[in-house]
């Protein structure tokens, strides 16, 4: 079992009732650790959001990339309004960049040309969110993470995705699963009514979601034929699609060497990329000629749409960077222990250790200003020691600890309050480990206010397009990566570099940077 999957086991803390201020705008509110394994299948590619919480503030563009407006009059459109909201919210808002959104109209302008249905409208939105997924909803709403545009290496490979989700919308794929949906809204009562205040209830939900909002074998195999179909038409390699599902996969098993990383929002986890379904794609691509003598992959002008491209985590997020999580914004920051990898997930900074340590962090905004010790008593702490409820000061700011368990688990509770916020650190170890003073107490030590001057030297990290100059070679260029400590594996990565590939002076490629 993996330490993600023990974390979110956790029953330690009841979901707290949230003030609609909490800390960190709508994609850091606290949510119940028991209920993450749900919330993780919450959203996945090619499917719609059902029932997703969202800030009624955030609204659709106001600026559409591709049309003005949506068809008016078309019931699928309003479907796809219905929800866009909430897409736009799960995602962390759009992404905003001039040069970025120019680079995917020009893209998806020449796929809607050559489309089965010409009269069809898109509407693309960019997703601020380094995840790397697209989808769509009916109606001819498209989204594209820019995780994804970073990981593309030239237009037809963006190109590939956008065309297959177009492939859905075309083949109203969209509304036959909705028929699926409604289905099983009887069903779905049934469970959310009897089995309410049971976390089995609430996973089951989430469960039956997640199989109702993946497109069937069949119609991701249809999308994939429209796809290539329309890339050949519209002068794109049309061997693009089996190069970035390679791609794509490569990024999966990248991902996958650290047990902690999230995949439930990548596109992979609802896109199945079997072996099989490559080669049918190459398949289908060798009606416009050999691989490698037809079509414009679009390479220098997607590279250069994407330099500058944000990378990573946004600055509303904060930011991880090695063993400490800094948020300039909320002007704090702490450390982990030197062996624990940082998540900074949509719902909370989660940390975990070596044999089974896990860390939560979060922050909820404090209304009452009523005593840490009385807040830590409040009734959110499920497994409470109370007589271990202690006030104390935390490089000058009130703060208060307390030992719980659970299971079974170990907790040491932190909350520490800072201006008009509480934050809060939860440290879980298996029950009777002597681990749970020492961890806890790298976290509370090191937490501290930033600094204005450091708060101001923060800065997001970037992809930057690089000439390759006479005497560099991958291992040069790779040392010049930033916020990872696999510099060398995440260089070939987002570069598509297979083993034993070398680059030569003139060449252009992607590194991270500031």
């Amino acid at each position: 079992m993996m330490r993600k999957t023990r974390l979110d086991g956790l029953t330690t803390w009841k979901s707290p009732a949230l003030s609609s201020d909490a800390i960190s705008a709508p994609r850091r509110f606290a949510r119940s650790l028991m209920l993450l394994s749900a919330l993780a299948m919450g959203l996945n590619g090619c499917q719609s959001l059902i029932e997703q919480s969202y800030q009624p503030s955030v609204s659709p563009s106001s600026n559409p990339q591709i049309v003005d407006e949506v068809q008016k009059n078309d019931p699928r459109a309003a479907m796809g309004a219905r929800e866009h909201p909430r897409i736009v919210a799960s995602y962390g808002g759009e992404y905003k960049d001039a040069k970025t959104e120019r680079l995917v109209a020009r893209i998806a302008g020449a796929l809607t040309a050559v489309s089965e249905n010409p009269s069809q409208s898109y509407r693309i939105t960019i997703l601020n969110s380094p995840a790397i997924n697209a989808f769509a909803l009916p109606g001819g709403y498209l989204y594209v993470t820019r995780g994804l545009l970073a990981l593309a290496n030239d237009a037809s490979e963006v190109a590939a995705v956008l065309s297959h989700e177009m492939g859905h919308v075309t083949a109203n794929h969209g509304i036959e699963r909705q028929k699926r949906e409604e289905a099983e809204v009887i069903a779905s009562r049934v469970v959310a009514e009897v089995l309410s205040s049971d976390i089995a209830g609430k996973q089951a939900l989430a469960r039956g979601k997640l199989r109702l909002a993946a497109f069937s074998r069949q119609q991701e195999l249809q999308a994939d034929v429209i796809g290539v179909r329309m890339l050949g038409e519209a002068g794109y390699d049309p061997y693009s699609a089996a190069r970035f599902l390679d791609s794509m996969a490569a990024y999966s098993r990248f991902m996958s060497v650290d047990p902690e990383a999230d995949q439930s929002l990548d596109f992979l986890s609802s896109h199945p990329n079997s072996a099989q379904r490559i080669e049918l794609a190459r398949t289908h691509a060798r009606a416009f000629g050999q691989e490698g003598s037809v079509g414009d992959k679009g390479r220098d002008y997607y590279l250069d749409g994407i330099d500058g491209l944000l990378y990573g985590d946004s600055p509303e997020e904060g930011y991880v960077r090695g063993q400490t999580f800094l948020h300039g914004g909320l002007g704090i920051r702490f450390d982990v222990p030197p062996d624990f990898k940082i998540d900074n997930k949509v719902e909370a900074v989660m940390a975990t250790g070596p044999n089974d340590i896990a860390v939560r962090f979060d922050g909820v905004a404090d209304n009452q200003n009523q005593s840490l010790t009385n807040y830590i008593s409040s009734g959110w702490v499920t497994g409470l020691d109370p007589s271990t409820i202690q006030p104390i000061t935390i490089n000058g700011m009130e703060a208060a600890t307390a030992r719980a368990s659970a299971d079974r688990w170990d907790f040491d509770v932190t909350v520490i309050r800072n201006n008009s916020q509480i934050f809060r650190f939860l440290t879980a170890v298996p029950k009777g480990s002597d681990a749970l003073e020492p961890t806890a107490n790298v976290l509370r030590t090191s937490f501290r206010r930033m600094t204005p001057a450091e708060a101001a030297s923060l800065k997001p990290l970037r992809i930057r397009v690089v000439t390759v100059r006479p005497g560099e070679n991958i291992s040069t260029l790779a040392a010049r990566m930033m916020g990872t400590d696999r510099k060398l594996d995440l260089f070939k990565l987002i570069n598509a570099l297979p083993m034993g590939a070398a680059v030569s002076p003139g060449d252009r490629v992607k590194i991270i940077a500031e």
